[in-house]
């Protein structure tokens, strides 16, 4: 069977909607992928500052946002369709949302983008709400794309995804995945300060001095003391982590050098826990996410976790960008064939879950 799906993901730091358009090749409980277009558009200074404060809405703006951003999600679908020549080949679209509250000690979980706004506006069949059915189990409702990871990437011992949130899975018989800390999204606020996007290639942080006793606080937080599984949410950076590093009173360039020494050692203590002491053979980890890019993180988390006998792979700019995009579409596939699409061991929930609203655009 081959599905024709597209993914839209919009990450915590706020750098722009992800798309992909893939095909999905599936033959006897095997998967492979093929992807035909991919963008990044970028969000308007006006979205992105309604999306970094949603939190602080109340109730009625809070249901028109919703709204009013699965609307400009199937605007921005029709672009593309339209930029990439997708006319009637795409099927089905898988859309992540963007998370706007996440507190699974409490079962609560938001992701705005209302599917029948995007349904309507493409006129396709829409999955969105990934992440609810999870959390009514008991699970953390992330992270999503360890069931991608398992199906679309197999020979990886260990998966990085350095986004607005850092990420880890260790791909094994029972699959064990969890945030580690804030990442991009920290970062980008810090590069902010000096009136860039972000710290291109890490070069900031790399004229920088940490500053150890600031490491050390950060490094106390209660979230790193938590076994897993565990997923945290954007404001333990925003507005925990974010004010301490500004209220240090250190340089931009140092409180990058910092923050990113605080990533990798944070990263290396999440592997940590994930190999055990019996392990000589070499491991193998796929990094994405825009922090794949930054050269400075990666040459510390390389020379960190080489230690633990891993070995950081770097991928094409095109899955490094778009594969939790990609993974979005594939979930998408799996809620259609009604198969699961969470794992259980990854999220702590009580069973595996078929997860996702499927909201029709389509007549009968």
């Amino acid at each position: 069977m081959v599905y024709h799906a597209l993914g839209i993901m919009s990450g915590s730091s706020l750098d722009g909607l992800d798309l992909v358009f893939a095909h999905f090749h599936e033959q006897g409980g095997q998967w492979s992928y093929e992807i035909e277009a991919s963008a990044c558009y970028k969000y308007t200074a006006d979205w992105e500052n309604r999306l970094r404060n949603a939190t602080h809405l109340d109730a009625r703006a809070y249901c028109q946002l919703h709204i009013d951003y699965g609307h400009y999600l199937g605007k921005e679908v029709n672009r593309f369709i339209e930029e990439y020549k997708l006319h009637y080949k795409v099927s089905l679209i898988g859309s992540h949302g963007h998370t706007v509250f996440h507190s699974p000690e409490t079962g609560l979980t938001t992701q705005i983008g209302e599917g029948a706004a995007l349904a309507a506006a493409t006129g396709l069949p829409v999955v969105t709400d990934l992440r609810t059915m999870d959390l009514a189990f008991g699970g953390q409702g992330a992270p999503l794309v360890p069931m991608g990871e398992r199906h679309l990437f197999p020979g990886y011992d260990f998966f990085l995804n350095l986004g607005g949130i850092a990420n880890i899975t260790r791909a094994a018989d029972s699959y064990i995945a969890f945030d580690c800390c804030p990442a991009n999204r920290v970062l980008n606020l810090l590069a902010l300060q000096l009136g860039k996007p972000y710290d291109d290639e890490g070069n900031l942080a790399a004229s920088g001095q940490i500053n150890a006793a600031l490491l050390t606080k950060l490094n106390s937080h209660p979230f790193y003391k938590k076994g897993y599984p565990k997923s945290l949410a954007n404001e333990m950076g925003t507005d925990e982590l974010f004010p301490l590093l500004i209220d240090s009173g250190s340089s931009i360039p140092d409180l990058l050098a910092t923050y990113t020494q605080h990533i990798i050692e944070q990263i290396n203590q999440s592997a940590q826990s994930l190999v055990s002491s019996e392990e000589n053979s070499e491991k193998k980890c796929l990094v994405t996410g825009g922090g794949a890019f930054n050269t400075y993180l990666i040459k510390g988390l390389e020379a960190t976790l080489q230690k633990l006998g891993i070995t950081i792979e770097v991928p094409s700019a095109d899955l490094i960008n778009y594969k939790e995009a990609l993974i979005m579409a594939f979930l998408s596939v799996l809620r259609w064939r009604q198969e699961n699409t969470v794992i259980d061991s990854v999220t702590g929930a009580r069973k595996p879950s078929i997860g996702g609203a499927l909201w029709n655009g389509q007549e009968a």
